[in-house]
């Protein structure tokens, strides 16, 4: 349950990249008024409002006609970010490449951000005089990471995770414990079969004391298995919890640790009864069935899991394309409308 690696955050940005365009682009027209450009006060005071509701945004500044910033950064308090910039050359940055000569809000691609150090949006507006001169941009940043949390409604158990860390981090260290347990029992028993080690065992039963060492060591296995699982979903590697892949590789290593320690435990149960102690052919055979129900049935539930989520990508993916498509209803803010196609020339007539 870490946080999400740059892939899963890229994965999540093309999948809502439109409701993002569309989100920025809306709380930097809201503080984009012609007079925030002249005053800072008033500008900054519209900023600490956005960031109340709105806490994945970074900071928002000001630039001239050429690119270089005319104000310090009005940074978000919740945030350590350092405040001054005023007199940077940002000419060269992709959101004034964007910005300049466009008449509406445009939305950077994803980048590294200069003073955060990490993946940010940039979304940016031109300011014109009644003369239609450019008098300067107005630039918002935002966490890409954060403003992707706060779409899908994560915001609030992103808060909670170093609790869950915990919680699970101490799961696991039980699970651990009990394993050394066993060890240290399956040790005891092991010795106990060495030459001159304990007192003398019944000739009967002597060839059946390995088996107890194989459950100590099996039982071993499966626990250690099952810690190591949740380390490594719940603690170390980020878990999305918005795809059902994730849940479908957590039930699948959970129930595969089963099926191992199962399947160990009904052999033996096997082998005791060719050594003699027959009563237990049949809790064994009993056994070997569950364990054939329980690969058959996660069997079937990967498989349509997998379909299941192939249908819904390409559901997302189709919704994306109509989306993008170009139209005067829903145009993407800072996207480049696509050209019409041109109607073919007539052939001209031909002269007999």
């Amino acid at each position: 349950m870490s946080s999400m690696s740059y892939i899963h955050i890229l994965e999540r940005y093309h999948d809502h990249r439109g409701a993002i365009a569309d989100l920025l682009a809306s709380l930097l027209t809201g503080v984009a008024e012609q007079r925030a450009l002249d005053n800072p006060e008033l500008l900054e005071r519209g900023v600490n409002a956005l960031v109340d509701h709105y806490p994945f945004i970074d900071m928002v500044f000001t630039l001239d006609a050429d690119g270089v910033q005319t104000s310090e950064n009005i940074v978000n308090q919740r945030k350590t970010l350092s405040h001054s910039g005023l007199g940077s050359d940002r000419s060269q940055r992709p959101y004034f490449r964007l910005a300049r000569g466009s008449d509406e809000v445009v939305v950077t691609a994803p980048y590294l951000s200069s003073t955060g150090h990490n993946l940010c949006l940039s979304a940016a507006l031109e300011w014109r005089d009644h003369s239609g001169a450019v008098r300067g941009y107005l630039v918002l940043d935002a966490d890409m990471a954060e403003i992707v949390a706060f779409l899908l409604g994560d915001s609030r158990r992103r808060r909670f995770q170093p609790f869950f860390k915990t919680i699970y981090t101490l799961i696991v260290a039980g699970l651990l414990t009990v394993v050394g347990v066993l060890l240290l029992f399956s040790f005891l028993e092991l010795t106990a079969l060495l030459p001159g080690e304990g007192p003398p065992a019944d000739a009967k039963t002597t060839h059946l004391k390995p088996f107890g060492v194989i459950i100590f060591l099996t039982l071993s296995l499966a626990i250690f298995d099952l810690a190591k699982t949740i380390l490594e979903e719940e603690v170390l590697t980020h878990k999305d919890i918005f795809r059902h892949s994730s849940t479908r590789r957590t039930i699948t290593r959970f129930i595969a640790a089963i099926l191992i320690a199962v399947s160990i435990e009904s052999l033996l149960l096997m082998f005791k009864s060719a050594l003699g102690e027959g009563a237990g052919i049949l809790p064994a055979v009993a056994m070997m069935l569950t364990v054939v129900g329980l690969l058959l049935g996660l069997g079937v539930y990967v498989y349509l899991g997998s379909r299941a989520e192939v249908h819904l990508m390409s559901w997302q993916k189709q919704q994306q394309e109509e989306f993008r498509s170009p139209g005067p209803a829903h145009p993407v803010p800072g996207a480049p409308m696509a050209r019409e196609p041109r109607a073919p020339a007539p052939e001209p007539a031909r002269v007999d």
